[in-house]
């Protein structure tokens, strides 16, 4: 990628934008629209639904579409899903598994999370293609230009996913549980999400895999976590 100066400086561009739009976002004009929108489904559908699809989705996809030929892999396929990809979603499964069964060691029974909201549904609804429409189909499509080797292949997935851990402070930091999320070790959740979503991005040489498990993945953690 980095000899395409054109990607490049776009690349750089879109990621001082989105961080800095995204912090300003969640640590200052959050609190305002909240204030403002007193109904969480309301307020779900604007910040996730139109505030978050313009600050992320928008400049993104436009990106892609723009740089198509330039990315490791082309929009074409990109945004394609074919019936050989259908098996990489029994990782659902799996996740599933994973979350179920952390709820239960918690709360020593099944039972829907106590903190559950049905706003939090419209969350589900557009999380995947947001943030894999951005990091996956993006930012990892960029850093894998050239990327030759599977040691060249790790580093793009290593920064991506270091890349996203970034994009969850200002939220963690709203939310006042930013020192928790490290010294629980949560963090690690975002860093192997990550990688596992650049996998199947990588493998598939499609979004629509990863765009499905993260979403599923998020409504599990509402649901049970």
């Amino acid at each position: 990628m980095w000899k395409n100066k054109k990607l490049t400086a776009a690349w750089v561009l879109f990621a001082v934008w989105l961080y800095g739009a995204w912090s300003v976002y969640t640590l200052w004009l959050l609190p305002i629209l909240q204030d403002a929108l007193p109904n969480k489904y309301m307020m779900e559908l604007v910040g996730t639904g139109i505030i978050k699809n313009i600050v992320w989705v928008l400049p993104a996809f436009w990106l892609i579409r723009h740089f198509s030929q330039e990315l490791a892999i082309p929009a074409k396929e990109l945004f394609s899903l074919r019936r050989e990809h259908l098996k990489y979603l029994l990782i659902a499964v799996f996740l599933a598994v994973l979350v179920i069964a952390g709820a239960v060691g918690r709360r020593h029974g099944f039972s829907l999370s106590p903190g559950f909201h049905p706003s939090q549904l419209i969350i589900v609804l557009f999380v995947g293609i947001e943030e894999e429409m951005v990091f996956r189909g993006f930012f990892l499509n960029g850093t894998l230009i050239g990327a030759d080797t599977n040691f060249k292949k790790g580093i793009a997935v290593a920064v991506n996913a270091v890349m996203f851990l970034f994009i969850h402070f200002p939220i963690w930091i709203y939310n006042g549980v930013f020192i928790t999320n490290f010294t629980n070790f949560g963090f690690i959740t975002i860093l192997v999400l990550s990688a596992l979503f650049s996998f199947c991005t990588m493998r598939c040489r499609s979004l629509w895999v990863a765009v499905i498990l993260h979403s599923f993945y998020d409504a599990m953690i509402f649901l049970f976590a």
